[in-house]
């Protein structure tokens, strides 16, 4: 009989974490991305929203409003991203769909209903005004699609080699309603973790346009608003406890992040994780971690066991939750640690991306 293993005793070396320039991976959503947070920008700028460590800041407006108006102050979600891909065009999308998507995608992770968009580009000289027309044409349907309007907007132009093209950094707000408090922290032993669709969609797709790789489909990026299915599920239930979207990083930063912020394990099941065929080969062939690499229109719940099923059954009634999976449990073992049990019955520990593995993806 093989002796279980205490995971918790366990320990892997890790990379440097401290460097006296910026490299690629601290913009990969990983280990040096979380490095960076901790040690510049929350020692800067720390309050109780911002370490909070969302993926938006949800607001208290009672302080602001005259006592005297009569009605509630609402809570307002508020996000900001930059958006730097290559290529600016890719198999299902571009840099301004995926702005829009990204954005919205952050304040429906909090609760929120998205309202309203602003949108800042950074040009490079010489780029074809028929690709910036096109980009701001995606993000106008984007928007449509979602349900949002880009309210307000700056652009600049950098010298020709000096910006690859466009950046471009997008902010949103959105009312959250009653009731609805998620966050990072709330995650408890006994809990289930819920996927909503196949994983690697986007980072395949964004790597098989570089690569020249072929398959017998055309794979597409993933990326989609996802505030629709986010009221679906909340329709489903109103105890649904965190949810995120595994953008950078892909799944194994999001749950780790997850793991620490709860002070919780996480046990994964390998037969359970939705992965197309194609984005298995390719991750196997580039010697990728599917559950490492970016997706950019897929969410992950954290849910009470006996709600599960039924935020389950909501999510698969949704177009972009068709493929949704119960994929874990959120156990008191292993506290900051997630661990897969493969498909031959072993178990690793799943860590968080600690380099670049695809510059450049959102």
């Amino acid at each position: 009989m093989t002796e279980a293993v205490d995971f918790s005793r366990m320990t892997c070396p890790q990379p440097q974490s401290r460097h006296e320039q910026i490299l690629l991976g601290h913009g990969s959503g990983g280990r040096l991305t979380a490095d960076l947070i901790q040690n510049v920008f929350l020692p800067a700028w720390g309050n109780p929203i911002l370490s909070a460590l969302e993926d938006q800041a949800t607001l208290d407006l009672s302080g602001c409003v005259p006592a005297n108006v009569g009605q509630p102050a609402p809570r307002l979600a508020f996000t900001t991203d930059a958006f730097v891909v290559r290529p600016l065009f890719f198999p299902g999308g571009d840099i301004g769909k995926l702005a829009v998507h990204g954005t919205v995608n952050d304040l429906a992770m909090g609760g929120a209903i998205p309202k309203f968009l602003s949108a800042a580009f950074i040009l490079e000289e010489g780029l074809p005004m028929a690709d910036l027309r096109r980009v701001v044409e995606s993000m106008s349907h984007a928007c449509a699609e979602a349900g949002v309007q880009m309210v307000t907007g700056d652009t600049k132009v950098v010298e020709r080699g000096q910006g690859d093209g466009m950046f471009i950094t997008t902010s949103g707000i959105g009312w959250v309603p009653p009731g609805r408090q998620l966050s990072i922290h709330q995650a408890r032993p006994g809990d289930r973790i819920l996927l909503s669709g196949t994983i690697g969609d986007h980072g395949i797709a964004i790597m098989s346009v570089r690569e020249g790789l072929e398959f017998e489909t055309v794979l597409e990026s993933d990326t989609a608003a996802l505030n629709g299915l986010a009221e679906a599920m909340f329709q489903a239930s109103t105890e649904i406890r965190c949810m995120r979207d595994p953008t950078r990083g892909g799944v194994s930063s999001t749950l780790n992040e997850l793991a620490v912020a709860s002070a919780v394990g996480i046990k994964l099941q390998e037969a359970r994780l939705p992965i197309r065929r194609e984005v298995r080969a390719a991750c196997e062939m580039l010697g990728f971690d599917p559950l490492s690499v970016a997706n950019e229109g897929k969410l992950l719940a954290v849910v009470p066991e006996a709600v599960a099923q039924q935020v389950l059954a909501a999510m698969r009634a949704h177009p972009l939750g068709r493929n949704a999976a119960e994929i874990g449990t959120v156990v008191a073992e292993h506290p900051g640690m997630v661990v897969l049990k493969s498909v031959i019955g072993g178990e690793r520990v799943v860590t968080m991306l600690s380099g670049e593995q695809l510059p450049r993806i959102c």
